[in-house]
């Protein structure tokens, strides 16, 4: 085996290793949530922070960090990233109070930053175009391989040794990631050196982003609108910086000039923000509505994620040979068939057909995720990797803070910012349909961005000043 066959591999096995890590949190989080909120006696909304807070902080720093890893080398940030994520586990299984555990979990997010879009662009730069959609299955189905075992070993976990030794649990592995990279993974990869990294643009798109997202999780109150329309008129204000800035943060004429980039990072926004909230909402009405506890919960939501897992490499393989717009809008049909089903839900649904939905979920999600990252890469030359794999992280963190807002709003309207209990258990079901009812819309949406992208040439070889050091 030569140097750069191994090299491929060892890129492979710690990339996929540390997509693992974040969807395993968030999965087995979801499924602990109840135990949470009993634990620290938190309400409906701020026991949603406890997942917010997360994606908050992994959407502001996603961009920038990316950018970061472009000019000082995408190992290195990657490396910090598992660093910063370990720590924050640790941080957040030692948590006394509701406090301190959302606190941990945007230091989670950070890290969860560093990691996700610099080992999408160190794949992108090792494997050459006719092998990376292959590559990036393999990713994304470690990616949900975490979903899958999540709920199925957090809620297992959860019952027996309590919510903490989830965050205990992914200690470890986030170390043998440090350890595996420093030892086996050789070379730096850049994608420009020498230009000035955009403090005042970065500032502003954080500040931005948090008042648009923060806001948006404050509706219908006046204070959220005031939110979400600074946040809107800070990201106006933004892109018309970095329009004028020699070393933007985000090339904006990224999205003006490159219609395949442009309409992919709007179809991976609603894919997730149609869907992210589901498991979530499940995870309510099984333990509140249905009486299920945290390893049944579990075992019931394994099953969408389990199909992702075994769909998402098949699909990345077929995007190699098949325009990767048609695979991903395939797979976004099927996600509305799944969405369309939940609509439905009752107190008496049978577990069987709660599964069924989740199956149709399941493949679609598979065949929509590595075939539009695919398309994205692909589009856009190896000095910007970096930034272009931040940013569609970044889409993928905000459209799951949108599905996250949208749910938190619902259940604050049907029933109300306290802490759920039986008496109020009534409101959780017309909740769920209505939020259901508007991820299948967003997602049939997303079905015909998808479609408008048009035709990447797969063959066509990357261009640019992409480095190896």
């Amino acid at each position: 085996m030569n140097s750069e066959v191994a090299n491929r591999r060892y890129a492979l096995v710690t990339t996929t290793m540390a997509a693992f890590l974040t969807p395993f949190m968030s999965s087995s989080v979801n499924v602990a949530l109840p135990r949470i909120g009993g634990e620290f006696r938190m309400n409906a909304i701020v026991l949603g922070w406890v997942a917010t807070s997360y994606l908050v902080a992994a959407a502001i720093g996603l961009v920038p960090l990316g950018r970061l890893a472009d000019m000082r080398g995408r190992k290195r940030v990657f490396t910090w990233g598992v660093v910063v994520f370990t720590l924050g586990s640790i941080a957040s299984a030692l948590s006394g109070s509701a406090q301190n555990l959302i606190a941990a979990r945007v230091v989670q997010g950070l890290g969860g930053a560093m990691m996700f879009g610099t080992g999408t662009a160190i794949l992108t730069s090792v494997y050459p175009p006719q092998m990376r959609g292959h590559a990036l299955g393999i990713n994304a189905a470690m990616v949900y391989l975490g979903l899958s075992l999540g709920p199925t070993l957090g809620g297992v976990m959860t019952q027996a040794l309590g919510w903490r030794s989830i965050f205990w649990a992914c200690v470890p592995l986030g170390v043998a990631v440090v350890v595996l990279v420093t030892w086996k993974l050789e070379g730096e990869w850049f994608g420009v050196r020498g230009e000035r990294f955009d403090i005042i643009g970065t500032a502003l798109y954080a500040v931005a982003l948090f008042c648009l997202m923060y806001g948006f999780t404050l509706l219908p109150a006046f204070s959220g609108g005031v939110l979400v329309v600074v946040g809107l008129a800070g990201l106006v204000g933004f892109a018309l910086l970095e329009r004028r800035s020699s070393c933007p943060v985000l090339d904006i004429s990224l999205f003006s000039a490159n219609q395949v980039f442009a309409l992919s990072y709007v179809a991976a926004l609603v894919n997730y923000s149609a869907t992210y909230a589901v498991s979530f909402l499940l995870s309510l009405y099984l333990q509140y509505a249905r009486g299920l506890d945290a390893g049944a919960t579990g075992l019931v939501l394994v099953a969408g994620p389990a199909v992702q897992a075994a769909v998402s490499p098949l699909a990345g393989r077929l995007s190699d040979k098949v325009e990767p717009r048609v695979v991903a809008s395939v797979g976004m049909g099927f996600t509305v068939g799944g969405l369309v089903a939940f609509v439905f839900l009752g107190n008496w649904t049978p577990f069987v057909l709660i599964v069924a939905g989740q199956v149709l979920l399941g493949a679609g999600f598979g065949l929509f995720s590595s075939p539009n990252t695919s398309a994205i890469m692909g589009s856009v030359e190896r000095r910007s990797y970096g930034i272009a794999a931040g940013t569609l992280a970044t889409m993928r963190m905000v459209g799951q803070m949108f599905s996250m807002g949208i749910a938190m709003l619902l259940l604050a309207l049907f029933v109300g910012r306290v802490q759920i209990t039986p008496a109020n258990y009534v409101g959780l079901l017309p909740a769920m349909r209505v939020a259901f009812v508007v991820f299948a819309l967003l997602c049939l949406g997303g079905v015909f961005a998808s479609l408008a992208r048009g035709k990447l040439n797969m063959k066509q070889e990357d261009e640019g000043g992409g480095t190896k050091a």
